[in-house]
């Protein structure tokens, strides 16, 4: 919706040398092996369930709002990732003027709640304040770095 996790595909296809593919895309055949990269909306990585009946997932990395790293029990089990699948969450941003569709419709009342929480903190931390920001305003939160982990566990297979 709006291109976060294309961003996160492709740096880490420069990163490994990987080919990236859109999901379902007719080059990648059945049962091919992947690492599947989905954005996350209610703790569940879009797209995981089709992608796993179609392809061999190595890994999942989901995109998300919050802080790399985070969620990962939840995501896990909301998504329904197997144990023996890592899992890796990657902060990617928001940008409420590309939202669209249904996604819009449904985001409206949760920015609103998440922006009158968020400013109802009389002292809020710095990652208070950048989730009132991308509330707010939006932002680009893609950044290299945050594929540390997710290179450290390709190099080691």
């Amino acid at each position: 919706n709006t291109g976060f996790t294309k961003k996160y595909a492709e740096l880490l296809g420069e990163r490994t040398g990987l080919t990236v593919r859109p999901s379902g895309s007719r080059d990648v055949p059945k049962g091919s092996e992947v690492i599947y990269l989905g954005w996350v909306a209610a703790s569940v990585v879009k797209g995981f369930d089709v992608a796993s009946k179609s392809y061999t997932v190595k890994a999942v990395c989901g995109v998300c709002m919050g802080p790399t790293g985070s969620q990962l029990e939840e995501v896990r089990e909301k998504t329904k990732i197997p144990a023996d699948v890592p899992l890796f969450t990657l902060q990617g941003g928001f940008d409420p003027n590309k939202l669209r569709g249904f996604y819009k419709f449904v985001m409206k009342p949760v920015l609103k709640k998440m922006k009158a929480k968020l400013e109802s903190i009389e002292n809020r931390t710095p990652e208070e304040e950048l989730a009132l920001e991308m509330v707010v305003s939006g932002k680009d939160l893609v950044d290299e770095r945050n594929l540390s982990e997710v290179l450290d566990w390709y190099s080691g297979q």
